[in-house]
């Protein structure tokens, strides 16, 4: 899976897993996940996503540091998949 399908997939499932009160097709490519002016998760959303990703795309994340610049956005996120692909 790459390009808009994994995309797509990638916003289902944090509207799934972090139960947000969203429409996955509401959710843009490069919106910021965290902090004001983006979606606004928070720290322990943070590590719900991260099992989240690892659970459904096998993508794992080893330290805070990697974290910060994969979980930016969709698109940082989809980017890290495709590269480990």
């Amino acid at each position: 899976m790459q390009g808009d399908e994994l995309r797509q997939r990638i916003k289902e499932v944090m509207v799934e897993e972090l139960m947000l009160e969203q429409d996955p097709l509401e959710i843009t490519n490069t919106v910021p996940i965290f902090g004001a002016g983006g979606l606004g998760l928070d720290s322990v959303d943070a590590l719900q996503l991260v099992v989240g990703l690892e659970k459904h795309f096998g993508l794992k994340i080893g330290t805070s540091d990697a974290a910060k610049g994969i979980l930016e956005s969709v698109e940082t996120i989809a980017r890290e998949i495709e590269k480990s692909s």
